[in-house]
């Protein structure tokens, strides 16, 4: 009697899996992870049933050389750290290695580390055959190998560790941007380091005038527009050339702005000038040379804007950020650039702890400590949001500002206001971009007044 059960219900059992395993083969598109799960034996733990057969791999990035380790679900080595070149050939080294697990693409988990630009080419070919990615930030593993109590780092062991992090329920993919977003990056990185460079000039050449011709910015209040800039500021210089080439040369460069006037009184200081005269060639020259670069890194920032203006007008997610009126084009650039498409977020308060917003607090015991930003996001979104968050209070009507100023009546101080402000800024773009919505300072503040731009996106970029 028993038996006769039992063949019944393995009978019955073997039907239900034959028929199961059927449908996953011919389900579309085929998944190998549904069938490994219908076949995994009962005695497999879930997590071994998750895992299957997977390949973990873990590749190292370098400028000119990556390294490779390749390990099963259980940690033991298939492949030991290898070398190989960031390039083409390099990359077919890595692709013989990885067809030699005989496993289709899709069962084998490959980890890089985010290092610089390195790793993107050798990202996106490994992504076309259809392996699975994950870019990992330099964080993670880092912290990692300080967990597992790993003193020494070389590129072999970094790619160990970067497989047994994929293996682990710690790997948090970093975002990879698609080909809009990277466009924004590129200019606006460029745009903001080519101004570093400017605001460099700058300061050196004032320091650097000061011992030249003190004077001069008695004529010049400022000695880095062009007309300055253009006219050779040597004191010896300028007391030798006759006063008539010299106003000639004035009028010629400020379209008539300057003229007789300005070229006596220049005279006059460059011989009662207070300068050592210490060195003073290697430094005319050295002045000449910043001048120069100056020029040409302000004209370069001016085609870099012009090419984020033409990409601003092409983006109708920009179109939806430029309804906000303190969000000028390089904010919206900037917000575009560094926030990246909002689809990957759930919710406004994974958008808050991207930026680094999120507030966290340290408490062991009776100690209890203060209350800070966790600042763990990205820096030039925060930094970007802290100046619009200044400007806008500095307005006269500005729904952010009457929310700065709530704020502050209701007794929060001005650091902590400023930063609120910041998240609500933050909050609003993410809910235009992700909702498609229509900007409404109600929602900011309810006491906030409605303003519209009068000008249009590209007339702003200047």
């Amino acid at each position: 009697m028993r038996l006769a059960i039992r063949d019944k219900l393995t009978h019955a059992l073997n039907g239900w899996v034959s028929r199961k395993f059927n449908s996953a083969l011919c389900s579309s598109p085929f998944s190998w992870t549904k069938v490994q799960k219908m076949i995994t034996p009962p005695c497999e733990t879930p997590k071994q049933a998750s895992i299957g057969r997977l390949f973990a791999v873990g590749i190292d990035v370098g400028c000119e050389k990556c390294s490779i380790s390749v390990l099963r679900p259980d940690k033991t080595v298939v492949i030991k750290p290898l070398e190989f070149t960031n390039d083409a050939q390099g990359y077919a080294f890595v692709l013989t290695k990885l067809e030699s697990l005989g496993v289709i693409p899709a069962q084998i988990t490959i980890g890089l580390e985010a290092t610089g630009r390195y790793w993107e080419n050798l990202y996106h070919y490994l992504a076309r055959l259809g392996y699975n990615l994950i870019l990992l930030h330099p964080v993670q593993t880092h912290q990692f190998a300080q967990r597992r109590g790993l003193r020494a780092k070389t590129d072999a062991l970094d790619a160990g560790t970067i497989a047994r992090v994929v293996l682990s329920d710690e790997a948090r993919p970093a975002y990879v941007p698609g080909d809009l977003v990277a466009t924004y990056r590129e200019l606006v990185r460029l745009h903001s380091n080519l101004a570093d460079e400017i605001g460099r000039y700058r300061n050196e050449i004032h320091a650097l005038l000061f011992v030249i011709f003190p004077e001069y910015t008695q004529v010049f209040a400022d000695p880095c527009r062009p007309t300055a800039l253009s006219l050779y500021p040597s004191r010896q210089a300028i007391a030798e050339v006759p006063i008539g080439i010299l106003s000639a040369k004035l009028i010629e460069l400020s379209n008539g702005h300057y003229g007789l006037k300005t070229a006596e009184r220049l005279l006059t200081l460059s011989k009662k000038s207070a300068s050592s005269g210490l060195a003073s060639n290697a430094r005319a020259h050295g002045l000449v040379i910043l001048c120069d670069q100056l020029l040409h890194t302000q004209a370069n920032l001016e085609i870099l804007e012009s090419e984020i203006a033409q990409l601003l007008q092409k983006d109708e997610a920009a179109k939806k950020l430029a309804e906000i009126p303190e969000f000028g084009p390089k904010t919206i650039a900037g917000l575009r650039a560094e926030l990246g498409e909002v689809g990957r977020f759930t919710n406004c308060n994974q958008v808050v702890a991207y930026a680094g917003l999120d507030l966290t607090v340290k408490e062991s015991g009776k100690w209890k400590g203060k209350v800070k930003l966790s600042k763990r996001g990205s820096g030039r979104l925060r930094r970007l949001l802290y100046m619009v968050a200044l400007v806008s209070l500095r307005l006269k009507v500005s729904a952010f500002g009457d929310y700065y100023r709530e704020l502050r009546k209701r007794g929060m101080n001005g650091r902590s206001a400023l930063m609120a402000v910041m998240r609500k800024m933050l909050i609003t773009a993410y809910s235009l971009l992700k909702n498609d919505s229509t900007f409404d300072p109600k929602k900011v503040w309810i006491g906030a007044k409605f303003v519209a731009k009068e000008l249009p996106l590209v007339a702003q970029v200047a």
